[in-house]
């Protein structure tokens, strides 16, 4: 940008004087929009083409407009526009050098548009690219706790329920889980990006323009499925803006969840995985430390993804129709979701790839039968004992069990017998961890052949991944 062009807001035009320093500090928001700089020069092509195909500038000034727009948006990319606060906007930093590539040509484009639909139609824009990124990204985490659960497709541990060791699953299954959460995400993210991909550009600054503007025109050049339906809702709509942050919060809560699962198995006490170097830190005063720093970041990103949908909710809560200057305060929770979302999924993916499981720890944490008292509950069940009867016959079995220093798979048949008539010789058999999985074959159970279905069909789902 010439930095000897005396710059002075547009949005000043019917106004004396010039803005007072301290409305300017406070107004100014090119340090956050200047982030939408691609979509607004995208958006901006598309809106002058439009008008040339329409009659109302002339085909020549418009060729010459997009031209430059190219070359504003390459100098963008090159960090050579130099943020000026009294220009306000992306939208007014990119008009103004637009001005000293053609000259009175730039006056063009503003024809038929306000900076209310114009920035409405840069975050939707916005809002569908980050959608994609962060789409790819959930996939490349979902690819790496796949790879781990084939790997780990036998691998046995204990299931756990408020923290306590409860039933075996395998590894697998375990991690399973969280592919379904991320697919779950996955259409979160598609089902924002659908709602977000329509253009408001035309409806001016809430009614529209006199002048014949084709606006499916202008969206289908921008690659969106439709126009807006109101014009008042349009320029002060943020409900794609609340529904992106809202599944990137979500996601992120899950990327926490699998990191405190990470922070606790990578300890001692646990020791049921080990991250690879890359994928720690040391600590700057005991130099025998390996932290796990990439999970506790995913569990502190969370807050601050959550963070950001309350922001927005509570900006949008009380605006009446139509655009509110306090829109402006969007940007920043706006910007901030996706991106900080495609990292933690990123570090999280490179973490769990390259992670080491230890399959024989997982299995000594499994006891020698406390995980499968159920098991033994549900043979009494088969023999036709209500399930309470059989549930406080098991209760008795384990407290014998911790009395006697013991475990449940240690008592003899006679015993058993003690607790409960129809306890035979053959309970002997259920406290076998594998065996307990192959008898839990109902959709969605941890059997090996449900597991071994589940492997096929999310390789299949994933296959085609960005």
């Amino acid at each position: 940008m010439n930095a000897k062009t005396k710059a002075k807001p547009i949005s000043r035009a019917a106004l004396s004087g010039e803005a007072d320093p301290r409305l300017v500090a406070l107004s100014v928001s090119i340090q956050d929009d200047g982030a939408l700089y691609e979509e607004d020069i995208r958006g901006s092509q598309a809106h002058v083409s439009m008008l040339a195909a329409q009659g109302i500038v002339p085909k020549a000034a418009a060729r010459r407009i997009v031209a430059a727009l190219d070359q504003v948006c390459d100098e963008f990319a090159a960090g050579k526009i130099a943020f000026d606060p009294s220009l306000e906007d992306v939208h007014t930093h990119v008009e103004r050098r637009l001005g000293e590539l053609v000259g009175k040509d730039a006056g063009y484009l503003h024809a038929g548009r306000s900076r209310n639909d114009q920035v409405a139609l840069d975050e939707r824009l916005f809002i569908v690219r980050g959608c994609d990124r962060c789409d790819g990204a959930l996939v490349r985490l979902m690819q790496a706790l796949l790879a781990q659960a084939k790997a780990h497709e036998k691998t046995l541990l204990p299931g756990y329920t408020h923290l306590q060791r409860a039933q075996p699953v395998s590894l697998a299954h375990h991690l399973l889980a969280y592919v379904e959460m991320l697919g779950r995400d996955r259409e979160r993210f598609a089902e924002v990006r659908r709602r977000a991909a329509v253009s408001p550009l035309g409806s001016g600054a809430l009614a529209g323009t006199t002048l014949p503007l084709d606006r499916e025109r202008t969206a289908r050049a921008l690659g969106l499925a439709g126009v807006t339906q109101n014009s008042l809702d349009a320029v002060s709509d943020r409900d794609s803006a609340i529904e992106l942050s809202f599944a990137c919060a979500l996601a992120s809560v899950h990327l926490s969840r699998l990191g405190e699962e990470v922070v606790l198995w990578t300890t001692r006490e646990f020791g049921f995985m080990t991250l690879d170097d890359a994928f720690a830190t040391g600590s700057s005063l005991m130099p025998q430390k390996k932290n796990s720093d990439v999970a506790e970041l995913s569990r502190g990103r969370a807050a601050r993804a959550i963070g950001d949908l309350v922001s927005l909710l509570a900006m949008v809560k009380n605006l009446p129709l139509a655009y509110n200057r306090d829109l402006q305060e969007d940007k920043r929770p706006l910007l901030d979701g996706p991106r900080a979302l495609v990292l933690t999924l990123d570090a999280l993916a490179g973490a769990v790839e390259t992670a080491t499981f230890h399959a024989e720890v997982m299995r000594a944490a499994l006891g020698d039968g406390e995980a499968l008292a159920t098991d033994a509950a549900e043979y009494l069940v088969e023999k036709g004992v209500p399930f309470r009867e059989a549930h406080e016959a098991v209760g008795k079995a384990a407290a014998f069990s911790t009395r006697a220093g013991r475990p449940l798979a240690r008592l003899t048949a006679a015993e058993w017998a003690s607790f409960h008539p129809r306890f035979g010789a053959d309970v002997l058999r259920r406290f076998d961890p594998a065996e307990s999985l192959r008898r839990r074959e109902l959709p969605g159970a941890p059997g090996p052949k449900q597991v071994k279905a589940q492997l096929a069909r999310w390789s299949k789902a994933l296959r085609g991944g960005r």
